[in-house]
């Protein structure tokens, strides 16, 4: 395999729009996607038609707008390219109307009361800024969605609004610091976890099907307690699949780096090189569609639920955040000297200050009903939001608080100490994988994400938080003449951080001490559930703050609180539904088709006046919990029907969480207490064991 050639071949990238279109076209395309200006249509005619040639010749007989509608997961309707001629002859042809907008049909996705059902009409526009790429027969085309009445219906909208918010401000932000540049972007490196299994085992059970996770089931004799799976030798079975998914994603210009087996039983996590945040928003979508597909043809299963087994580590995504200028500036880069390092210090500032103030914003982005089963688990950061620095940059901060000078602790060369082994330069800190949103380096990272989550909430949420904090600093520094400018701008620094050093934690977040006492002393929310986290999209200051920066309008935030709180009660609804159907269709009467065989046995051993000591315990013990998860399946079935008959979404979300939910965990500690006791012959579902070691 060639990788170079092969890296990017299906993309209409740079390389192949250099070489297809004229230099005019090309240089005037570069400058309007840079400047932000409308193409033109004569420009966009000349693209477009490059474009369907170069699509033609990769076997595309279609295009499509591929969106992000409210649902999180791209959409699609395909149109094919031919344009019938007289004679009963057909041409291919593809308009630059065709690819700047489209028309799909708006009324079944999700608006939170932005759209009446009636009112069908939505608009997709092209998304110059991402690059149209072939799968199959297709020409996926990245764009934005709106309403017909201009309202925004998706996911990439927002987040390139954000990123043109935070540019504007960082620009003014850096140049006040002497760096010449024309925009700031930010970038993003999304690690993604996921689960692999058997696809018979996994076509075996209804739950994880419908729902993505495992609503039963005991834990099996060995799960990750030995951590012998973290970093282990890949099996082969799943090694084929990696290859393959690495080789389909390299075609697609997804630089997937990293593939390793990750904590759990079955669990394994690709990571890709970094890229602008938008880019890395659709190359991530496309990375869950690439290994969801992949797993097919390799008779496995990928599952991106944050929580498919109980008992094991869930899955997370972790979005490693940085902002570079256009004359390749990092921000966040600390340098060989951090505490002279004034843009380094006072953008570090400034975040401290965005997560501080808008922790709630940073919460809610990251709010699943999936979620919900990983955060506060000691697999997870818990739902208080906190930064980590490390030693020497919180060392760094506290000696510009107390106005000593920082002294530089040594880090220097660690010695393996075996003669053949070179010393190694070792960073200047350690990393925390505990906290929610920890330094590492050049960046940071926001290990709070849900495995399956669109991560174009979370980077909106941080780009406007940053701008904010940002903006605020500026009108102080702007103030300052140049001869006083370094005076002023660490005062700034140590002001801020003093304002703000609340949110920073280096220590253990899973600690007792940090969740029940320290973040509560600081003054820290903890935003337990996503029924509690989804409201604060509409507290006045932060419908303010997102209106300021261009990126909602009060509607749009109320729309997006509506649809993900509905998505969380349609979610709680489903789960519950199929555990009741599953526990009355398969379940309860395989536990009596047991017990059925059971009594046959005693009664045989009572005719041969034999003992039946085994047989009588379990029989009693099945018969007792039989009954016990009949009247719970019962109960819980009638709380679901409760949940559904409430017209309040809110009111809605918080029953299911607290009511719903409760009465789910207690029926599956009986159901998980039956499997121990029945037959495998008679259990109807594969169990934990089955599933976490299949075989290979």
């Amino acid at each position: 395999m060639n990788v170079p050639e092969l890296f990017g071949s299906m993309v209409f990238n740079d390389r192949e729009m250099k070489k297809r279109l004229s230099p005019e076209t090309y240089k005037a395309m570069k400058t309007t996607v840079s400047s932000g200006k409308p193409i033109s249509p004569k420009l966009a005619d000349e693209i477009a038609e490059a474009m369907k040639l170069w699509a033609i010749e990769k076997g595309a007989t279609h295009y499509t707008h591929w969106f992000q509608p409210m649902t999180g997961l791209p959409a699609e309707k395909h149109d094919s390219f031919i344009d019938p001629q007289p004679g009963g002859s057909v041409i291919m042809t593809f308009k630059g109307k065709e690819l700047i907008k489209g028309e799909p049909d708006a009324s079944s996705f999700p608006s939170g009361g932005m759209r009446e059902t009636a009112e069908a009409r939505g608009y997709t526009v092209w998304d110059p800024t991402s690059y149209a790429f072939v799968i199959g027969t297709t020409l996926y085309i990245p764009t934005c969605f709106v309403s017909f009445t201009g309202e925004v219906l998706d996911k990439k909208t927002p987040l390139l609004r954000s990123m043109d918010a935070l540019s504007e401000v960082a620009t003014k932000f850096a140049r006040l610091f002497g760096v010449e540049c024309e925009r700031v972007n930010c970038t993003v490196g999304p690690e993604q976890e996921y689960f692999l299994i058997d696809r018979d085992l996994y076509n075996a059970r209804k739950d994880l099907r419908y729902t993505g996770r495992t609503l039963f089931g005991a834990a099996p004799p060995k799960g990750q307690e030995l951590e012998d799976q973290y970093f282990g030798a890949i099996r082969s079975r799943v090694m084929a699949f990696m290859e393959d998914v690495d080789e389909q994603l390299w075609k697609l210009g997804v630089a997937a780096k990293t593939r390793h087996n990750e904590v759990a039983p079955c669990q394994h996590e690709l990571a890709p090189v970094f890229s602008s945040v938008n880019v890395a928003t659709d190359h991530n979508l496309l990375t869950m569609e690439v290994l969801k597909k992949t797993a097919e043809k390799h008779n496995l299963a990928c599952l991106l639920h944050e929580k498919p087994f109980k008992g094991v580590n869930g899955s997370g995504k972790h979005n490693n955040w940085s902002i570079s200028t256009d004359t390749g500036v990092n921000l966040l880069n600390p340098g060989k000297n951090p505490a002279d390092n004034l843009l380094f210090l006072a953008t570090v500032a400034a975040v401290i200050k965005a997560v501080h103030e808008h922790s709630d914003l940073l919460r809610l982005s990251v709010a699943t009903a999936g979620n919900d089963h990983r955060l506060g688990a000691n697999e997870a950061p818990p739902a208080i939001i906190s930064i980590y620095l490390g030693d020497q940059l919180s060392a760094i901060f506290d000696a510009i608080e107390s106005g000593k000078k920082y002294k530089a602790g040594e880090t220097g060369k660690t010695a393996i100490r075996v003669a053949a082994v070179p010393d190694f330069e070792k960073d200047n800190s350690d990393r925390n994988r505990t906290s929610p949103f920890a330094f590492t380096g050049n960046k940071f990272e926001f290990r709070a994400l849900g495995s399956a989550l669109n991560i174009g909430c979370p980077n909106v949420m941080i780009n406007v938080a940053v701008a904010d904090a940002m903006e605020s600093m500026i009108e102080v520094l702007s103030k300052a003449t140049p001869a006083d400018f370094e005076k002023t701008a660490r005062k700034l620094i140590k002001d801020t951080y003093s304002a703000h050093k609340a949110i920073v934690f280096n220590g253990n977040n899973y600690s007792d001490e940090w969740i029940n006492v320290e973040s509560k002393k600081r003054g820290l929310p903890e935003i337990k559930s996503t029924p509690d986290a989804l409201p604060c999209y509409t507290k006045p200051e932060n419908v303010a703050l997102l209106a300021h920066f261009g990126v909602f309008n009060e509607r749009e935030c109320q729309a997006r609180k509506e649809i993900l709180l509905e998505q969380y009660a349609k979610v709680i609804n489903i789960e519950a539904y199929t555990m009741y159907k599953m526990t009355a269709k398969m379940i309860l009467p395989a536990c009596v088709q047991f017990m059925n065989a059971l009594s046959e046995s005693v009664k045989n051993k009572k005719d041969l006046n034999m003992t039946y000591d085994y047989e009588g315990s379990v029989l009693y013990k099945t018969g007792k919990l039989v009954d016990k998860a009949y009247s719970q399946m019962g109960a819980l079935e009638e709380l679901r029907r409760q949940a559904a008959l409430m017209t309040d979404v809110e009111e809605q979300t918080k029953y299911l969480h607290d009511a719903v939910l409760a009465k789910m965990e207690e029926l599956r500690e009986s159901l998980d207490s039956l499997e121990l006791l029945v037959s495998s012959e008679y259990w109807p579902l594969p169990s934990y064991g089955d599933m976490l070691f299949y075989v290979d």
